[in-house]
């Protein structure tokens, strides 16, 4: 299959029928097929599974309380001083303009107007300067129609409410609205950030025109590609997010910018030994087409694994990433060679290869270093390794945040307007958690009070509502039309997203028999908690099991893949093992610097699977060029010098690709998303210590400590030194 692929580079008409069938491909796509970012899919859900607690709770609300369901937003109205008759009779008015505008997607609005003055003072915060007014908007809008709704929320606002008062709009339809602005301008600013950054790179470090830009020539055609293909598995169902497009663009840049730099590396020293361009290529794609396939290979089936999660978040990744990855692999080996089989020796211009030309041997920072490592393998081995571990120490400390708007900018209205309600109400009552009890009879208000109490006791409940007082004297508002479900309001004492908070959730679903059983209604009442925190609490809980499961299937694919590629027992062992030695140090010491340097204490708690997949599939690519080369050196030579040969030829391309891989993913440290700010840079960080720690150190350590065992059982054929230098 390799040598096949080699050959489509070994002519004119070869090179010419794949540069025609690249572009002809882009050109149509172009021309017929939708973007990627028009085919964005509405979040549809949690993205949970139905045997999630939290879904089994949805589910029967829908049954008993159907016309209930909705999206809430929250204006928030606060000023510098406790807000005065005036100012809370202009919100009053406010809600009346909202109410009278009949806005569209806009279900209904509390009536402040309505109430007397004494009534609308309990809303108003302890200190006096805030109050919120919830608006409902109706289920499952798209995000302009949410948007939209909104806006015409907040011109009725600023119409009607005092100078003096200060609104924000937050909750879970403002945060939505919110969320789609971010991304609106963000995706041409990642793109040129990206663009003119690796260009920048391949300048300055190979001062070469033509070697800086058929790398971006060649992303460009294959980016078109990927986004019109990705727009039509959009439009024919497929899930696509803007912050998944958004790391799958860093991704085809890096990777074929990678692709790029191993294959004119080869293709440089085929030059040098005389042969044509065609040749040259040829001859250079035999050596590298196997390694290129395998590091596409790995990513791809690293991806696709995420399909086994039981969270959507992770299952969404899986389809985008392993087509965009199989259309990289693709043009990384036909399309990246047949440019630079084009452009042949002009490409290196002004440092073009000389053929039949003595050439010294110079002496390099990679021929140092791996005459340095040969040396001293042990020493290294044990140095190395004992840094990692300490790095990946800080792993136990890590703090995990559920809270989306701690992702968002600290101007964004939505977050402004939430930290406000945070500082001026209880922290529970900003999402409390709705308890659903149903029954096979008609719900007694006496049992429903002693359930109340019982509930109001639990370790880390402020409050509930209504009272249990309260539902011995009329509960009629809490049931449903049958009479045989009713709800309550849970309120919680700790923030809603927090640890402490899921923790209080989880021990209620965990102690709901024990709670019947004491109020006596274990045989009449079932209990089911809803709400963000028992949402998160699902997420916590799916989170936990689909980092196992992902981790352990990527280990054992990946490994049984490098033992293919290597044709060996023992070197998939030691790669592996330093590929996760890798990812477990930078994710503690990356988790450290962002605390340390940002002040971010917490990270989302997918970011520890999405870098593992990353970090991992990307960090086999270096893996394989240097033990590839070893290989490929054993025979010829002794292990050592195998060892320091392969070090010395791959260190510059190996240390040039990972210095423009870290770059590239470091871009995403500019984008207005927390989560994609410290993906972006542990990402960036695990690539660099891949690169210039673990894969020009420590793996050629550990092979000349194995010597003959670091292939086993892998042979080299012998072949005279004079013959492979020929």
């Amino acid at each position: 299959m390799f040598k096949s692929v080699a050959k489509v580079a070994r002519s004119k008409r070869g090179v010419g029928i794949t540069l025609s069938i690249w572009v002809l491909l882009m050109v149509l796509l172009s021309a017929l097929a939708p973007s990627s970012r028009d085919a964005i899919s509405p979040k549809d859900g949690s993205g949970l599974p139905e045997s999630a607690l939290s879904e089994q709770a949805k589910k029967e609300m829908n049954r008993y309380f159907s016309n209930d369901a909705s999206t809430p937003a929250i204006l928030v109205f606060t000023s510098d001083k406790p807000l005065t008759t005036e100012e809370l009779s202009s919100i009053a008015k406010a809600s009346k303009a909202i109410d009278e505008a009949k806005i569209k997607s806009v279900k209904e609005v509390l009536p402040l107007y309505q109430m007397p003055s004494q009534v609308l003072q309990a809303f108003v915060s302890e200190d006096g300067t805030s109050i919120s007014l919830p608006v409902t908007l109706l289920p499952n809008l798209e995000a302009k129609e949410m948007s939209a709704a909104i806006k015409k929320i907040e011109k009725e606002t600023k119409d009607n409410v005092s100078n003096s008062v200060q609104y924000y709009m937050t909750g879970p339809a403002a945060i939505a609205a919110d969320a789609t602005k971010l991304f609106e301008n963000a995706d041409v600013v990642l793109i040129l950030s990206t663009v003119a950054l690796i260009l920048v790179l391949l300048v300055v470090i190979y001062r070469s025109p033509l070697l800086a830009i058929i790398p971006l020539l060649a992303c460009g055609i294959v980016y078109q590609v990927t986004d019109k293909i990705l727009g039509l598995v959009g439009k024919a169902g497929v899930f696509l997010d803007s912050q998944t497009l958004s790391i799958m663009s860093i991704l085809l840049f890096a990777a074929i910018t990678d692709y790029s730099l191993f294959i004119f590396a080869r293709f440089r020293e085929e030059l040098k030994a005389g042969h044509t361009k065609y040749q040259s290529m040829q001859n250079a794609m035999k050596h590298v087409a196997e390694p290129i396939f395998f590091s596409g290979a790995t990513v791809i089936v690293s991806v696709l694994i995420l399909f086994f999660a039981s969270d959507a978040a992770y299952r969404n990744f899986a389809p985008v990433f392993a087509i965009a990855m199989f259309i990289i692999v693709i043009g990384g080996l036909t399309l990246v060679p047949a440019l630079f089989t084009l452009f042949g020796k002009i490409a290196f211009w002004p440092f073009i290869p000389k053929p039949n030309k003595v050439q010294k041997e110079k002496i390099t920072v990679w021929s140092k270093l791996g005459t340095f490592v040969t040396k001293r393998p042990g020493i290294i081995a044990i140095v190395i390794t004992i840094i990692m571990l300490a790095f990946s120490a800080n792993v136990f400390n890590m703090q995990f945040s559920f809270n989306l708007l701690k992702s968002f900018p600290e101007d964004l209205e939505s977050r402004q307007g939430f930290e406000i309600l945070e500082e001026k109400y209880s922290p529970g009552s900003l999402a409390p958690t709705t308890v659903l009890i149903t029954s096979n009879e008609k719900i007694n208000g006496e049992q429903l009070a002693e359930l109340a109490a019982e509930l109001e006791k639990q370790k880390g409940v402020e409050s509930i509502s209504p009272t249990p007082e309260a539902i011995k004297r009329d509960f009629s508002s809490t049931l449903s039309e049958n009479g045989k479900a009713a709800k309550l309001q849970l309120t919680l004492k700790d923030n809603p997203y927090s640890q402490k908070a899921m923790d209080v959730v989880k021990n209620l679903q965990k102690n709901t028999d024990q709670m019947l059983k004491d109020s006596d209604t274990k045989e009449t009442f079932s209990l089911y908690f809803s709400g963000e925190t028992a949402l998160q609490a699902d997420i916590d809980r799916a989170n936990d099991r689909d980092t196992l499961l992902v981790v352990s299937l990527v280990t054992i694919f990946i490994t049984i893949m490098l033992g293919i590629l290597t044709r060996s027992i023992i070197a998939p062992i030691y790669m592996m093992g330093t590929i996760l030695l890798s990812f477990f140090s930078a994710l503690g010491i990356g988790t450290f610097l962002l605390d340390a340097i940002f002040g971010v204490d917490a990270v989302s708690s997918r970011i520890p699977l999405y870098t593992f997949v990353f970090l991992v599939a990307l960090g086999v690519d270096y893996n394989i060029m240097l033990i590839s080369r070893i290989q490929e050196e054993v025979g010829h030579f002794s292990m050592k010098e195998a060892v320091q040969r392969g070090v010395t030829y791959t260190g510059g391309v190996i240390s040039s690709a990972g210095l423009i891989l870290a770059a590239t993913f470091a871009v995403l440290t500019t984008q207005p998303i927390m989560e994609l700010f410290t993906f972006g840079f542990i990402v960036a960080l695990g690539i660099l210590l891949d690169t210039f720690i673990i894969r020009s150190m420590l793996v050629p350590a550990i092979v000349v400590l194995l010597g003959n065992k670091a292939f086993w059982p892998f042979k080299q054929k012998n072949k005279k030194l004079e013959d492979y230098q020929a």
